[in-house]
């Protein structure tokens, strides 16, 4: 047995209790910290070869490993921008230099241009709807672009879809062909009018009038027109001919639209994009017309009031008219090995080689949990397990201190002989 190697093992031994009582600080002082995942020391032995009669003691060499992968408890709060993934999953977020990384701290709030930030100051990113449905990379970070709540930026959107359900009068008189309002003569006659709010693409109203006309047993002709270009006091004639006509036809025994008849009609709105009016569910039965429902989309130039997030992730903006549109799709990230990322500053994640490749997708799908909004994770951290593991470490270290100084004595002993 050497003297030197048996205090080297003391000096291993305080060393490792000194990286578990290091990995209990951090996790006590994190315990309130929003998303934080617990590290513990663990352990395992340095063996160095016996000789014959001999013993040749070796010492202890620890490992860092963070709890990523347990989820801490949900506490609700009343921020619909404080976020939370219950389940699997990361949001994404990216430094002020652009670069990404993945955590599971969800306090976010607006920055001064609109921007959602956690209290590390990370910029959470999504897939905007400004192109469409949005759609994740799987195995990487393009695409996505920092969330925008700006309160202060008016939004107008352009009427695209709208509806009417109706029912048209089956007992109603056929109209002559030369008094069809499509015809846009003064003498034009109609059965029906419904008048639709619509907007174009600067946010201005534009009011059109539909017109249903029998035209024959089970036909009937859909005509609408600009409001804009009436004649006042009557509408008819319209300065302008119908934007769209259309043709509806009806069977005899049920009242609903037959097989080969359109089921919608697209009206190009003046400066303004084609609204598609879905009639599919227009019947003609023996009863008076009568107007079931009827809706636009679109909105008038107007600022984002609040913001609202579904389970899915999508992020909506309720504006002040009361309307609401999605416009971010918040993803989830997730590696093979949670517990092997790489921890850095600020309670964020980055990939390692032991835990494999980032792959994106939306919550709910694929294996990831579900984003809950009003609600933020707390650290997992348990006190008492970390006040167990505190004295345990003290009562290691003083016992390995012993070891050393017991070395020491001897050694002194030792160079004493020569005396």
């Amino acid at each position: 047995m050497s003297l030197y190697g048996m205090m080297r093992t003391g000096v291993s031994g305080m060393a490792a209790q000194a990286n578990r009582l290091s990995t209990v600080a951090d996790n006590i002082a994190n315990s309130s910290t929003t998303g934080y995942k617990r590290s513990r020391a663990e352990f395992s032995s340095l063996v160095i070869p016996d000789t014959p009669g001999a013993y040749n003691s070796g010492g202890v060499t620890t490992t860092i490993q963070t709890a990523v992968s347990k989820q801490g408890v949900l506490q609700y709060t009343t921020s619909t921008t404080d976020l939370a993934v219950n389940g699997d999953g990361f949001f994404v977020v990216q430094d002020p230099s652009g670069r990404p990384f993945l955590t599971r701290a969800g306090a976010f709030v607006p920055d001064s241009e609109g921007r959602l930030v956690n209290a590390a100051g990370y910029q959470l990113m999504g897939y905007s709807y400004a192109n469409g449905e949005p759609v994740p990379t799987a195995n990487g970070f393009d695409g996505l672009e920092p969330v925008i709540v700006d309160g202060n930026d008016l939004v107008a959107t352009p009427s695209r879809n709208g509806m009417i359900k109706a029912n048209l009068p089956q007992t109603a008189d056929a109209v002559p062909a030369a008094d069809l309002p499509s015809t846009n003569t003064a003498g034009a006659t109609y059965t029906a009018k419904t008048s639709l709010v619509t907007y174009d693409n600067l946010g201005g109203e534009r009011l059109i009038d539909v017109y249903f006309t029998k035209t024959g047993p089970e036909s009937w002709e859909v005509a609408v027109f600009d409001r804009a270009e009436a004649t006042p006091g009557t509408g008819f004639p319209y300065a302008s001919g119908p934007l769209a006509t259309e043709t509806l036809t009806f069977d005899p025994t049920t009242g609903k639209l037959d097989a080969g008849s359109p089921t919608e009609i697209g009206v190009p709105i003046p400066d303004g994009q084609t609204l598609t009016i879905d009639l599919s569910e227009t019947s003609q039965l023996a009863s008076d017309y009568l107007l079931h429902d009827a809706g636009v989309d679109g909105n008038a130039p107007t600022s984002i009031e609040k913001v609202e997030m579904s389970t899915d992730g999508t992020l909506y903006a309720e504006y002040a008219d009361g309307s609401f549109r999605a416009i971010y799709r918040i993803p989830l990230a997730d590696v093979p090995s949670p517990d092997n990322m790489q921890v850095l500053q600020g309670n964020v994640f980055a990939e390692s080689a032991e835990s494999g490749g980032v792959r994106l997708g939306f919550a709910n799908e694929g294996g990831l949990g579900k984003v809950v909004s009003g609600a933020l994770e707390n650290s997992n951290v348990d006190i008492a397990e970390e006040l167990t593991s505190m004295i345990e470490s003290q009562r290691s270290y003083t016992a390995n201190s012993k070891v050393f100084q017991t070395g020491s004595d001897l050694m002194d002993l030792l160079v004493n002989l020569k005396r």
